[in-house]
Parts: structure tokens; sequence; C-alpha cells
């Protein structure tokens, strides 16, 4: 069965998101507070994704996507903000979410995206796909049956969406891609927010992870007013 944890605190938006997404086809996990969906994440191992709301008292949104994230690598973690929270947005990525719905959204915004979420998900559990076993680049071997990167031989723990940025790069070594092109690869064409924020942002993410120096990466080459390209001219 298809497993939801929804974090909400306002009764009627949760009851809202429940019911749709019960009908596509989703058994729905329901917590008011960040304590009670941490405790039902720890009894619910099997749970696929994460809807969280970002604004609550006590432990918020945030935080809980700190941790269920710290503790898993392959569930996906969508965040639930309001229109003007642009920096939650950008929180919620580097602390690990996948995605971001901006209230108020409509039934279809929502499932459209936990189902695109939900398939990449079952990607990373291991969902046989034709490619190479392995991909290899440098230091780098990303293999896309089990989902693992290794950098000299040391493992390097990613989300699906981190997973799918390196296997796009390692598949095209010296290619320059534009941030919508990368988009397009990655997510999906449904989503409505900033497409070139969510890849800048996501970039940012996976050079902490794999760069000696993020801050002057060697591996991830930004191609001003462009997009990306993996490696050097």
């Amino acid at each position: 069965m298809k497993k939801i944890l929804i974090l909400e605190d306002e009764e009627a938006i949760r009851a809202f998101v429940v019911l749709n997404l019960k009908r596509a086809g989703y058994e729905m996990v329901e917590a008011s507070t960040g304590e009670e969906a941490l405790e039902l994440f720890d009894r619910n191992p099997d749970i696929d994704i994460a809807v969280l709301d970002v604004m609550l008292p006590g432990i918020d949104g945030l935080e809980v996507c700190q941790k269920i994230r710290s503790s898993n690598q392959k569930i996906g973690i969508i965040m639930l903000t309001a229109k003007a929270q642009e920096i939650d947005k950008v929180a919620g990525l580097m602390n690990g979410a996948d995605d971001y719905v901006t209230k108020p959204f409509s039934p279809l915004e929502l499932t459209v995206r936990v189902d695109n979420l939900y398939r990449r998900v079952q990607m990373m559990k291991g969902i046989a796909i034709p490619d190479s076993d392995e991909l290899k680049e440098g230091p780098f071997v990303l293999n896309v049956k089990s989902r693992k990167l290794t950098k000299s031989d040391r493992p390097i723990e990613v989300t699906q969406v981190e997973f799918q940025l390196m296997k796009h790069f390692l598949e095209h070594p010296g290619k320059a891609f534009s941030r919508e092109e990368i988009f397009r690869k990655v997510w999906s064409d449904n989503f409505g927010g900033d497409r070139h924020k969510i890849v800048d942002v996501n970039i940012r993410r996976l050079r902490i992870k794999i760069e000696d120096d993020p801050s002057s990466p060697q591996y991830i080459q930004t191609v001003w007013g462009f997009g990306y390209r993996w490696g050097h001219e």
C-alpha cells in the first residue's frame, strides 16, 4: 500500500489533503504536531512520502523534515508553505525536502506532485532500469540499480532528486544544460513553482555533498547565464 504521512495542524486543511489523497489510492497517516509526526514516522517504517506543513507550534515542519531526512534518504518529502514564505521554501529544500506546494493549492496540483515523487521514490527502492549498472566519472561511481553513490570508494548518501541529478550529469559529462532542461529531466512539467530556484537550491545541496570545496566547485560547474555542466571546460 502506498503510505503517506501528512503533518498539518489545521484540521480543515489536513482533512482536505487526506480526502483527496485517499481518493488517489494512498493510505494516510495523520499528525497535527511535529512531535506526533516524528513518533508516527518511527512507528511506520513503510511510509513512502511525508507531506509537512512548515508553520507549526513546537517542532515545526522544517525540523521534522531535517530529522526524517537524516534517518531516511529514500523517503519523499513535500513541504506545504504559505505564499509569502519564500525563505521557508529554500530552507526546506536545503534541509532535505524534494518539493514544495504553496497554499492555497488545488487537489489536482498536490496529487500530481505526490504521484511524481512517489514514482521517484519507488525507483530509489530498487526498481530495475535498463541502463548500465554503473556510471563512472573521475572519483565517482553511481550504481543505477542499487542507487548508491561513492566518491573514491567513500559512500555518499543522496536523496532521490540528488540521485537523478547525478545520473543526468554523469550520463552527459562536459555537456552544458540550461536550468529548464535540468528541471524537465529531474522534475515534472506539472510543477508550477520557480523552476530555476528549485534547480539552483538542489545543485547547491548536492555540491555540499560531493565537492571538496562547495564554494569553488570542480565537478558541477556553473555556466553563467545559462545553467550547469559536469566537469571543466
